[in-house]
């Protein structure tokens, strides 16, 4: 570990020198990947420095245990414990410092719900995860724009799209692909017996031109008129546009602006991103083996939790994970349940290193 660390540092202070480079400044690309670099890597250097001093200091008073004068010597007995408790708690920040970072984690998010089983009811528990999600997004300060929506009869949605704007977005969404199982008694249920219905939510990074190169000849775009509710103008107008990418048939549709620029430049960037999470999803199934044992962070056939009403419990299947206060969940306080899948996913990347 500590020859890992000593190359990091060799690394940020080479990055620092080219940060002050001319030729780098006037090159923006290569000074923003170099400042993104260093950014980074400043997490790890200056605890890597705090931990090679904790270790000289234990060194000496190892040494001083050696001394001939007995208030030394006793000093430095009192001093050890304190000084290897430090040692062991930076070592093992250090370690999760060190585990690969996902380079998606920092991108923007395009979440998806759609209904599944269990008819309107389903539709409702879209519209209620929705809610969940955007009072998460209201806390964390980020911003939530809605690209494209079919609402159901009962009010919910059949289907909703949106982008989630914020730094971090996708470390914290990452984990909510797959299907929510809902346990309750619909409202038009007269004889209160308990349904059991899905949704399912797929997490998707937003791409950027960097991560994907599209042909433009490769794009089939239809216009047409939007429908649902909206504006008269919506509804009135070809403003709603739909981008087909011919090599691979992934589709994006969006109608929710009343500009069809507007509109044909978000159904763009959720095409982008289905077809990056389709190559990525490519990748990750080829090293399957090597996540054996990690968190699913997109696999959306699988049932990954249970929101049972009567009882106020949800329970994450992957982790085991129980909490009863289901009603405080829903208003959107999830980061607990987030905060111990990515420990989870640490533990599992930190046994996988060793």
């Amino acid at each position: 570990m500590i020859a890992k660390l000593k190359g990091i540092e060799e690394r940020f202070i080479k990055l620092e020198q080219l940060l002050s480079d001319p030729a780098v400044i006037s090159d923006q690309k290569k000074y923003q990947e170099y400042l993104i670099e260093h950014g980074e890597l400043n997490k790890i250097v200056p605890k890597f420095r705090e931990y090679e001093g904790l270790l000289d200091e234990h060194k000496e008073a190892k040494e001083l245990l050696r001394d001939p004068d007995s208030e030394i010597r006793t000093m430095a007995k009192e001093e050890l414990p304190e000084l290897e408790s430090n040692i062991d708690k930076i070592e093992s920040e250090l370690n999760i410092l060190l585990i690969p970072k996902d380079p998606r984690d920092d991108k923007n998010v395009l979440l998806e719900i759609r209904a599944g089983t269990g008819g309107e009811e389903a539709g409702i528990f879209a519209g209620n995860l929705f809610r969940m999600y955007s009072r998460y997004v209201e806390s964390k300060n980020w911003k939530m724009e809605i690209i494209e929506k079919n609402s159901s009869s009962s009010g919910g949605f059949k289907e909703i799209v949106s982008l989630v704007n914020g730094k971090g977005a996708f470390s914290s969404f990452k984990y909510e692909s797959g299907t929510h199982r809902v346990q309750r008694v619909p409202e038009t249920e007269t004889q209160g017996r308990v349904h059991t219905s899905a949704v399912t939510v797929a997490v998707l990074p937003e791409a950027e031109d960097i991560d994907i190169d599209i042909n433009p000849a490769d794009l089939k775009v239809d216009v047409f008129r939007a429908s649902g509710p909206g504006g008269q103008s919506v509804n009135t107008t070809d403003s709603a546009v739909r981008i087909t990418h011919t090599p691979t048939g992934v589709t994006a549709t969006c109608q929710d602006e009343k500009s069809q620029h507007k509109n044909k430049a978000k159904a763009m960037g959720v095409l982008k991103a289905r077809i990056l999470d389709a190559k990525v999803r490519e990748e990750d199934a080829k090293r399957a083996a090597e996540r054996k044992g990690q968190v699913g962070s997109g696999d959306r056939s699988g049932r990954i939790r249970t929101y049972n009403f009567p009882q106020g419990r949800m329970t994450d299947h992957r982790i085991g994970l129980t909490l009863y206060k289901l009603d405080s969940i829903m208003e959107g306080n999830i980061q607990e349940i987030i905060d111990e899948l990515q420990t989870y996913n640490q533990a599992q990347a930190l046994k996988a290193t060793v």
